[in-house]
């Protein structure tokens, strides 16, 4: 079977890493090709990747899961869909007679084990499986929005940063953030004119970032895509970030390189 490529859709940050570490485990030689935060998003990246399989929390700001679901299933290819749910009283009833897939939040492995054994036979080209019919589909999405409550409004992204540096507390603009550097108790926030810190853990602080400007590039750093000159490989192989003057480089993990790729 050919690489197949996957999009994981969740607008909590720690869960989308979590169900994508948890494939990496059950199913390696799945390829994680987009990450999004929102269904606008996904709409987007899903248009621009074409991901074979999307894995949509039903529940999520702008558009959700099942509104993403409803653009998709009269496409003319179809990605196969598996929704996200943190509901359990509405995923049993609903997907007990369904051919979508479905996993409880946080999935675990053995139920995830089981999810992509049924993906694996519906992606096989000779499968009699195959895609979920168009019916069956709009039936199942009817169905869950009578059941699942509405998201709540995207809330805006943060425009300030209020931080500490030496004595003062400053205010900064987010604009001015070139990136933040998590450390054991404090998260650093370089600007042009030094460092500042605050106690927001960067997971966390992530999550009220806007995506398109502020990428994460490893588990402890998110650089402002603005001051991005380029990248480059180190002597032992390393994706390093390279920033609009200034001299430091920033690692980039593997779980992030997707982002540059083409740079």
């Amino acid at each position: 079977m050919d690489t197949i490529r996957a999009l994981i859709a969740d607008d909590e940050a720690h869960l989308r890493e979590y169900l994508e570490s948890q494939l990496k485990t059950v199913w390696p030689e799945l390829r994680v090709v987009a990450r999004a935060a929102n269904g606008i998003e996904a709409l987007r990246m899903i248009d621009e990747e074409a991901p074979e399989v999307v894995f949509l929390d039903i529940r999520m700001p702008g558009l959700t899961g099942l509104d993403v679901a409803a653009k998709l299933v009269d496409s003319p290819k179809p990605p196969h869909i598996v929704f996200v749910t943190a509901y359990d009283q509405y995923a049993v009833e609903a997907f007990e007679h369904s051919a979508v897939d479905y996993l409880l939040k946080p999935a675990n492995i053995e139920r995830l084990e089981k999810t992509v054994a049924k993906l694996k036979v519906r992606l096989k080209p000779a499968s009699a499986e195959g895609a979920v019919p168009a019916a069956a589909l709009h039936a199942l999405l009817a169905q869950l929005a009578v059941a699942v409550p509405a998201a709540a409004p995207a809330a805006a992204p943060l425009q300030w940063i209020r931080a500490t540096h030496g004595e003062e507390t400053r205010l900064i603009p987010i604009d001015d953030v070139i990136y933040f550097q998590s450390n054991d108790k404090y998260t650093s926030v370089f600007v042009a004119d030094g460092e500042s810190l605050i106690r927001t853990p960067i997971s966390k602080l992530r999550e009220q970032l806007d995506e398109q400007q502020f990428w994460q590039i490893h588990r402890s750093v998110i650089v402002a895509a603005r001051h991005v000159a380029g990248t480059r490989q180190d002597f032992r192989g390393r994706l390093m970030v390279q920033l609009k003057g200034r001299p430091e480089q920033l690692v980039v993990s593997r779980n992030y390189v997707d982002l540059f790729r083409g740079m």
